[in-house]
């Protein structure tokens, strides 16, 4: 295979773990998508203490109640998706890591998701699922983007390659489980991935995660997207609908739009 070192081992890592979790490839392009988040609260909020964007975001529970906080993230994710350039600059973060693990012809989901949870909040929680079961394809990966230090049960879990092959085989034992169940039975063999401000995770949503009550003192918050190659195959969420090309090649281009001669 025609692939560098780097390409070689960051491919492996991904393939063994499961995921990737590096540093940005493009620090000002996350700090100015976190100044466009602090300038959408800010405004949504009428704040007017200038707190620094750290305090701003982690303490975000103390000015929010739990009853307004999914208005308020919808609000929030409106906001952020309305802005020219915003998924643009979080393609950047990632770039050369989608590059190596999918490919050099990408399609983007249309819309960046948030996640926000508050401190002991049982009402924003993702229960363990696989993208996948829900008709998703394989060939997609989620670029997981924290906008403060995400660690403990701050964070999110994902259940590794080799367990998540042991649940596949087995999954028929586990089809009257509900969501609880089933993660009580993998809860010994999750990983807990801790990613600060500054690094970007790259994973398999086709492998077992979720998230649990924070437990932490503070609010996390989490964007993630999905990418995928743009010939590769498509499960329910199809390309124009759900994803857009965002990196097609002039050979592709020209391929698309070529008619044989007219006999």
């Amino acid at each position: 295979m025609f692939i560098t070192k780097f390409e070689e081992e960051l491919g492996s890592e991904y393939i063994t773990q499961g995921y990737i979790i590096r540093p940005v490839a493009d620090k000002e392009a996350l700090n100015w998508i976190r100044t466009q988040f602090v300038n959408l609260v800010t405004e949504a909020l009428e704040i007017t203490d200038n707190p620094t964007p750290e305090e701003l975001l982690n303490q975000l529970h103390q000015r929010v109640s739990v009853a307004d906080l999914n208005a308020f993230r919808l609000k929030i994710i409106r906001g952020f998706n309305a802005i020219e350039g915003f998924r643009e600059k979080y393609y950047q973060v990632a770039k050369p890591y989608l590059e190596t693990l999918v490919g050099n012809e990408l399609a983007m989901q249309l819309r960046v998701n948030l996640s926000i949870q508050f401190p002991d909040d049982t009402s924003s929680l993702l229960p363990v699922h696989a993208d996948t079961w829900a008709g998703d394809s394989p060939y997609e990966v989620v670029v997981w983007l924290p906008l403060v230090n995400c660690y403990g049960t701050k964070a999110m879990y994902l259940l590794p390659p080799n367990k998540a092959e042991d649940l596949n085989k087995n999954f028929a034992e586990s089809a009257g489980k509900n969501s609880e169940e089933l993660y009580l039975s993998i809860s010994d063999d999750v990983k807990w991935l801790d990613v600060n401000y500054g690094e970007v995770l790259v994973f398999d949503q086709a492998l077992p995660h979720g998230n649990r009550v924070n437990t932490e003192s503070e609010t996390r918050w989490s964007m993630n997207c999905r990418f995928k190659g743009v010939f590769t195959p498509y499960g329910d969420k199809k390309l124009g609908e759900f994803f857009e090309p965002i990196t097609l090649k002039a050979a592709t281009k020209t391929g698309m739009s070529y008619k044989l001669p007219a006999i």
